[in-house]
């Protein structure tokens, strides 16, 4: 038994695996199991740590041409590695997996990282325990009401023939549907709105297909069991599907963000060729059901003469915070460590090495929810806690990883905004170098 789990019995405590925090992510493998090779260990294991399935969730085969290509990418295939770069200050032996450590054997390490691990969660757990039902859910569930209760003053603002009226009827519809669609989301895709599992995957649907205009089930897997599972591994969770390499720097970062609300129906539809007929049916209708209630009201409650006055207003008030939405998605991953599936570490030195956490901004705090901006860290460490949960637990968390000398990666909005735009081809048009870790910090 670890040490923080004879604390949590001596306190009475349930005894609670760190590895419950974070279900979307697979165990890793034993000591055992490191004569696999990767493809062996891929092939029998899924992102979930039990047999892989033959289909995607929404029953979707898996197509063989991706897999090839992912494990290609696994092996390194087409991607250079930098020669073997100084250990950082305080670093400290990492066993890799199947790998040796400098220091001590894979299995010494490999407890180390999971005490690390063990014993954050038992601080995190004892201030979730002390958080009330308000803390929990209450609040971000309060911020989504207030959203929803803010529709109808938006939609008849639009109304009027007072261009500052009007402007301001397109704000607040753009900040709603930022809110709904982006918060509303991905507190949705975590189970974090509720407690119910069941009354969470209902969330689902209707946050991700109704107001967001996509699957909701593809959103789930390549959000959860890859990118959170798997953050910074090649060809897995490394978002690479943010990445256009064929537009320039100008055009990605403040051009191209623009028809995202126009092509996010179509790249659904267009993962839905293989679904289930049933759960593609429910996709398409509340897809539907989500844009022409949305075109419905311009028309018939905000005055609009016209189809193509009201599609306007739509792609604008869904293009309002469109830009800081792309640029925080890569600003807080990429450009970070990024790790081969042979030779990633374990979780809480790959969480802390590959998330970046932004400062506290009011307007995308309310929009995006803490989480995805100022507490990106907790959140891929603590994935089920909702917003303001990742905020409460900040500073128990920074606290933590400073004092046991493991990374906690900061930095501006701006300062992000110059290294892309600087570094552009590096960053976002060829193939990252894989970080070659010897130790971690």
């Amino acid at each position: 038994m670890e040490p923080w789990q004879q604390k949590q019995q001596e306190k009475g405590m349930p005894l609670k695996s760190w590895q419950e925090w974070y279900p979307e992510g697979r165990p890793e493998p034993t000591a055992g199991s490191s004569s696999l090779s990767p493809a062996e260990r891929g092939s029998q294991l899924g992102p979930g740590g039990a047999s892989k399935p033959d289909k995607l969730p929404n029953e979707c085969r898996r197509r063989r041409e991706k897999e090839e290509e992912k494990e290609g990418l696994s092996q390194g295939e087409g991607v250079s590695r930098p020669t073997q770069s100084p250990p950082w200050p305080g670093e400290m032996a990492l066993s890799q997996e199947g790998g040796e450590a400098e220091g001590g054997p894979p299995e010494r390490s490999r407890r180390e990282a999971e005490s690390l691990m063990g014993e954050l969660s038992q601080v995190v757990q004892e201030v979730v325990r002390s958080s009330s039902w308000w803390e929990k859910h209450g609040l971000d569930g309060t911020i989504l009401a207030l959203n929803f209760l803010s529709l109808p003053i938006g939609f008849l603002l639009l109304r009027s023939d007072n261009p500052f009226a009007f402007l301001c009827g397109a704000v607040i519809l753009g900040m709603v549907h930022h809110t709904i669609a982006v918060k509303g989301s991905h507190l949705a895709t975590h189970n974090a709105l509720v407690e119910s599992k069941s009354w969470g995957k209902l969330w689902a649907v209707f946050f991700i297909e109704v107001c967001s205009s996509f699957t909701a089930e593809q959103a789930t897997y390549n959000h959860v069991k890859l990118h959170h599972a798997y953050t910074n591994v090649i060809g897995l969770g490394d978002s690479s599907t943010w990445k256009l390499p064929f537009l320039n720097r100008y055009v990605y970062m403040f051009i191209a963000p623009l028809a995202v609300p126009i092509i996010t129906p179509f790249v659904a539809i267009g993962l839905l060729k293989e679904a289930e007929w049933k759960t593609a049916t429910r996709t398409i209708c509340c897809i539907l059901v989500g844009l022409y209630s949305h075109y419905w009201l311009l028309i018939n409650i905000s005055g609009f003469q016209s189809v193509w006055s009201a599609f306007s207003c739509m792609l604008v008030t869904r293009s309002l915070l469109i830009h800081p939405y792309i640029h925080v998605n890569i600003f807080q991953h990429i450009g970070l460590p990024m790790f081969s599936t042979e030779k990633k570490p374990k979780r809480i030195h790959m969480m802390t090495l590959g998330v970046l956490n932004l400062p506290r901004n009011p307007l995308l705090d309310w929009s995006f929810g803490h989480s995805i901006i100022s507490c990106h860290v907790e959140h891929h460490l603590f994935p089920t806690l909702s917003d303001n949960m990742c905020l409460k637990i900040k500073p128990v968390v920074s606290q933590y990883l400073k004092e046991k000398k493991l990374p906690y990666n900061e930095d501006s909005y701006w300062s992000r905004l110059k290294l892309f735009l600087g570094k552009y081809e590096e960053l976002m048009v060829y193939a990252p170098p894989i970080t070659e870790l010897v130790g971690i910090q």
